[in-house]
């Protein structure tokens, strides 16, 4: 085994350079916290961008690996096993869904999602009806079909060509999306809160447009939930907050609690056109990702849990804004439950990573959603006390970037 020491400085010579990752490497968490190489202790408001939901080695998560650990590892879909459905009988039971296709990451599923748009429309209307509108500032994965949908060029650049049929409109402006939308379009791909964009809701009367629009020319009404699911909004899912029911929803990130596990969610219907042999996952459905994927939804779809996100959130959110008035670095706290965006201040524009790398320095570990935007994305189950120590912790991080 080699025992050489283990130090960022070995991310450069072994790494492909795609990432850009602190000198920090923890080595350990709890709850909320996190410990790195030299013992120094984080409170996490980062979550892994929204994913561990029930925060570090969770008793339940581990019990429920662990024993999954000891049965079985993996089968591949040439046989079905017990975890995976009785994960999908879960989703199908607690959401609008009727049918589950598991894959290992929210691109995955998004792929898994437009796939499906277009071969449903082929094969009901016809090989024109190919046409997807999603929107400017959106991402729903890095596969060059999921970065070609999402609505930010940079991801696309030195990757084209990119696939056709895809027009953007602008998010929360119906009459742009009125503009493109015809009959031949398959679908319409939306966040319902924009996670990479900025934090962004979407409004309520919008999204229920996008569904009028769908319904009105035969399309489906895509959600992406990579981000907004699973508990992180105070409800299981962000449609059911809306009120607005999508024909196909992705979900990933905090489903697993850390484990990767994606997951597509649509009804029988659509679902048929997916028949044998169109499309696969050699390890979507694993029987250890479904097992521990399960632990969490058994454990957030708790209405307690639930209610616990809004309490939370909001005092996350009163602090973060006490902090933003009292060094004027914050024009606002935007979004729903524990998926935040404090959008900075004219004079601050352009400096979130430098919050974010001060936390850091203060012991505190925030996100960053565009160059404007400090994000939240913590465990759903945080303790209030780490809340406040985190608070205390980043106002010294703001008094240090302001100083």
């Amino acid at each position: 085994m080699n025992r050489q020491p283990v130090e960022r400085a070995l991310f450069d010579d072994v790494m492909v350079p795609n990432y850009a990752p602190g000198a920090v490497i923890p080595v350990r968490g709890e709850g909320s916290r996190v410990w790195d190489q030299q013992g120094r202790e984080f409170v996490d408001l980062a979550g892994g961008i929204a994913v561990t939901s029930l925060g570090h080695a969770h008793p339940g998560l581990v019990s429920a690996l662990t024993e999954q650990a000891g049965k079985l590892w993996h089968l591949s879909n040439v046989l079905t096993n017990e975890p995976a459905l009785r994960l999908a009988r879960t989703l199908c039971e607690l959401t609008f869904a009727e049918r589950v296709f598991f894959a290992n990451s929210g691109a995955e599923a998004n792929e898994a999602a437009f796939k499906l748009a277009r071969r449903y429309a082929w094969e009901h209307y016809g090989p024109e009806k190919n046409e997807i509108i999603a929107f400017r500032n959106s991402f729903h994965g890095r596969t060059l079909f999921t970065v070609s949908v999402g609505g930010q060029p940079k991801y696309l650049e030195g990757f084209e060509p990119a696939p056709g049929g895809i027009h953007h409109a602008d998010f929360n402006d119906l009459a742009s999306v009125e503009a493109l939308v015809s009959d031949k379009t398959c679908a319409i791909v939306v966040e319902p809160i924009q996670g990479e964009g900025g934090i962004m809701p979407g409004d309520p009367e919008f999204l229920k447009g996008l569904r009028a629009l769908c319904s009105k020319h035969n399309a489906l009404l895509v959600f992406d939930e990579v981000q907004s699911g699973v508990g992180r909004t105070g409800h299981l899912y962000a449609y059911q907050m809306y009120g607005v029911t999508p024909d196909v929803l992705s979900t990933a990130k905090s489903l697993g609690g850390g484990f990767p596990v994606g997951a597509m969610l649509t009804t029988a219907k659509i679902a048929a056109s997916l028949g044998v042999g169109t499309h696969g996952s050699t390890y979507g459905g694993n029987p250890l990702a479904c097992a521990v994927a399960q632990k969490v939804i058994d454990t957030v779809s708790q209405p307690d849990i639930l209610k616990g996100v809004k309490a939370r959130a909001e005092r996350l959110r009163e602090g973060m804004m006490a902090i933003g008035k009292r060094y004027g670095v914050f024009s606002e706290v935007r979004g729903h439950g524990l998926l935040l965006g404090c959008v900075l201040t004219e004079a601050w524009a352009g400096r979130a990573k430098d919050f974010l790398a001060a936390g850091i320095d203060e012991g505190v570990m925030v996100l960053v959603a565009g160059a404007n935007v400090v994000r939240l994305a913590p465990s759903l189950i945080i303790p209030e006390h780490d809340i406040d120590e985190a608070l205390l912790r980043f106002e010294r991080a703001v008094a240090k970037v302001c100083s």
